[in-house]
């Protein structure tokens, strides 16, 4: 199982990105899908994660600007970002419980891509 990650890149501050994250592989199916980012010399954080059936829950830094969203048929989970600040800078991640088989799941993680507010 692979999780592609992209749509990162440099915006002003107040601008909006929108990242994307597919899945691919020996996949059953998705559960709960979702964006985490980290910051140089930080933790990582959750931004947000969407259930199968399309339950969202947000982290604080994300409640307002971002919104989560994913397409069951693609194996795809997205991010729309608006109203971006500088300390939104970081590597977003992406994150998949994949069922290869139809009981269990497994965490698996997209490459991260990276998300620059700046003017």
């Amino acid at each position: 199982v692979q999780l592609q990650a992209s749509g990162g890149g440099l915006v002003q501050p107040g601008g909006s990105l929108r990242l994307s994250c597919a899945a691919s592989g020996s996949i059953i199916s998705i559960n709960r899908m979702g964006w985490y980012r980290q910051a140089p010399g930080k933790q990582r954080e959750l931004v947000a994660i969407i259930t199968s059936s399309g339950v969202t829950s947000y982290g604080d830094s994300a409640k307002g600007r971002f919104t989560i969203s994913r397409d069951n048929a693609k194996n795809a989970v997205y991010l729309q970002m608006i109203s971006l600040k500088p300390e939104d800078t970081a590597v977003y991640y992406c994150e998949a419980d994949v069922s290869k088989n139809g009981v269990t799941d497994d965490p698996y993680w997209g490459q991260g891509t990276l998300v620059t507010v700046s003017s």
